[in-house]
């Protein structure tokens, strides 16, 4: 298909097709598909144009009346109708959780396009504003079973003090737990430490103890992995909160039938003559729980690091701005800052926000965005960068973006996309999480069945074998592993001034066996430094350092400072220079 000419004044089109390799149904269908409908009129005579070998090259017109499509189609919103929103989640445990709400927001008329990122704990949707809105979607995560609120990059601390609670509030729910647990945990060495204090008096206590413990432990603090199964249930699928409420209630039920069959049977709550009672297993269930939730610390701890690669980018931007409002000069913070307003930068400042030079002139140390250490220069028209080194001179300047629209807002905003991008591998794995869990439910069912009808092993041994097929088996690091690896890895790039767009490439940088470098700074020190000195006259090359170093001394110049530094390390001291000048340019 060539020389495409729309009128959209007429609603017509016309192309040239070779009709030999495409036919117009086909041409008609990607038209559709773009959201509008089409129809060829004066088909006939278009044929009898063909026939009549009109068609030059094989290139034949096709006349086309399009009109707005009237059908709704998955992308076939334009640009202008389509909005992208980033959710912050709360309350996923696993990726079948991540999987859950990204299929649950697929699902909604009117979204586009939605992924979620289970170690960034964020989803990104791509949807229709006259379809959808975010409060819609924020309904739609509700009713999976998880929270959700919008950020924007103006939350960003916000997000990240929110961050920093939840991990404080694991640690210390973490705490409780393992607090409530420990006396179990030391019952079970009194069975084979028999000189540790208690052995012989707390016997007959360990059932009454340890049920009054595991109590608040299964059913307050595990609370979480209740919900979260029955969240899963309602969606017809299975997480990893699954795994958890099945394998500590079998162990906690199993012990609980055995402790008021014992109190039926003796009519005592306690183990009779200086004995404990047997077949109890609270301390599984309660210990069982007790890990998981140092886990999910661990976890919670290890995202909130990767977060801070970002977080240093950010305190490389201005705190605030001298800006020139009512004929007055001003400071103040660089997000009150508004495209429009005149803002100076004297020598050794760092520049608030993007913007033009409208009077002056100066050198600005642009290495944070290009990675070249010699200033460049600024004049009258120039456009300069926030967060960039002003040297020499003053200026003056308009802001032109401000905000998310800086370069260093994008920067930013390019890693966090990184970081919640999927790589190709990820894919594969999101599918394995998936039919996981009802697979280790199967292997679980399978090895009671197997142990005690076909082996005959004794019920108990039975039980604890299935709870162990299925508190062991937890998707969580399978889930976890890629998208933490882009997270950590994409953020220690930026964290030496590698930008990586994303986990597709960084997956196919495995492959890559040639770099061509083309900035200075990429891999050298990003100074300039004197590697030699040749004379070409009487003066010897210790007295030339001494005059240059002389010279240079007063300037401000990267290449001046360069050759000082060089003096100084060789221990010459400079000479007074008088009527220094430092022309710039």
């Amino acid at each position: 298909v060539t020389n495409i000419d729309v009128n959209k004044d007429e609603n017509r089109a016309t192309l040239e097709a070779d009709l030999s390799s495409v036919d117009t149904s086909t041409i008609l269908q990607t038209i559709e598909r773009a959201g509008y409908t089409a129809n060829i009129f004066n088909e006939k005579n278009m044929s009898n144009n063909q026939s009549d070998n009109d068609c030059s090259a094989g290139a034949c017109p096709v006349p086309l009346s399009v009109e707005p499509s009237t059908k709704k189609q998955k992308n076939s919103s334009t640009k202008l109708d389509q909005q992208r929103v980033t959710l912050s989640l709360s309350g996923m445990h696993c990726a079948s959780c991540a999987a859950l709400v990204e299929r649950s927001l697929n699902k909604k008329s009117g979204v586009i396009r939605a992924t979620v990122n289970f170690a960034a704990e964020k989803a990104t949707v791509l949807f229709d504003r006259s379809e959808t809105n975010t409060t819609e979607l924020i309904d739609v995560v509700k009713k999976a079973g998880y929270d959700a609120r919008v950020i924007t990059p103006e939350d960003r601390e916000k997000e990240n003090q929110r961050k920093r609670q939840e991990v404080m509030a694991q640690w210390r729910i973490f705490l409780i737990s393992l607090f409530l647990s420990s006396p179990m945990m030391y019952f079970m060495f009194l069975d084979f430490f028999k000189w540790l204090p208690g052995a012989i008096t707390l016997p007959p206590y360990f059932g009454i103890i340890s049920l009054i413990l595991a109590i608040p432990v299964q059913f307050i603090i595990g609370f979480r992995f209740y919900r979260g199964m029955w969240s899963s249930l309602r969606m017809k699928t299975f997480n990893m909160d699954s795994l958890v409420a099945l394998g500590t209630t079998v162990a906690f039920g199993y012990s609980l039938f055995h402790y008021l069959s014992y109190i039926y049977e003796t009519s005592s709550i306690l183990g009779l003559f200086g004995r404990k009672i047997p077949e109890l297993y609270f301390e599984t269930s309660a210990f069982l729980i007790t890990f998981v939730l140092l886990g999910k610390y661990l976890e919670a701890q290890a995202k909130g690091r990767t977060s801070e690669a970002i977080q240093k980018l950010l305190e490389l931007q201005a705190k605030t701005a001298r800006v020139k409002r009512n004929g007055s000069i001003i400071d103040i913070p660089v997000e009150e800052v508004v495209k429009g307003d005149i803002l100076v930068v004297r020598p050794g400042e760092k520049i608030p926000v993007d913007g033009e030079i409208l009077s002056g002139h100066s050198a600005v140390d642009e290495s944070m965005v290009t990675g070249e250490s010699i200033p460049v220069d600024k004049g009258l028209g120039d456009m300069v960068i926030g967060a960039t080194l002003n040297t020499l001179g003053s200026f003056e300047f308009v802001a032109t973006r401000v905000g998310s629209e800086t370069m260093l807002a994008q920067i930013v905003q390019l890693i966090e996309d990184a970081q919640g991008s999927k790589a190709p591998i990820q894919a594969f794995a999101d599918r394995v999480a998936a039919w996981f869990v009802p697979v280790v439910l199967g292997i679980a069912a399978g090895t009671f069945i197997i142990w005690y009808f076909i082996l005959g092993s004794s019920l108990t041994y039975s039980l604890m074998a299935m709870t162990s097929v299925i508190v062991i088996a937890c998707p969580c690091a399978l889930g976890l592993a890629t998208p933490t690896a882009i997270m950590v890895g994409t953020g220690k790039g930026a964290e030496y001034g590698i930008l990586v767009k994303g986990g597709e490439p960084l997956e196919a940088a495995k492959s890559i066996d040639t770099i061509v470098f083309d900035k200075t700074g990429t891999i050298t020190q990003g100074k300039p430094a004197v590697t030699n000195v040749e004379s070409f006259s009487a003066l010897s090359p210790q007295g030339i350092i001494e005059l240059a170093g002389s010279l240079e001394k007063l300037s401000e110049h990267p290449l001046a400072q360069s050759i000082f530094q060089h003096a100084q390390s060789h221990n010459i001291s400079p000479r007074e220079v008088d009527h220094f000048e430092a022309l710039p340019g």
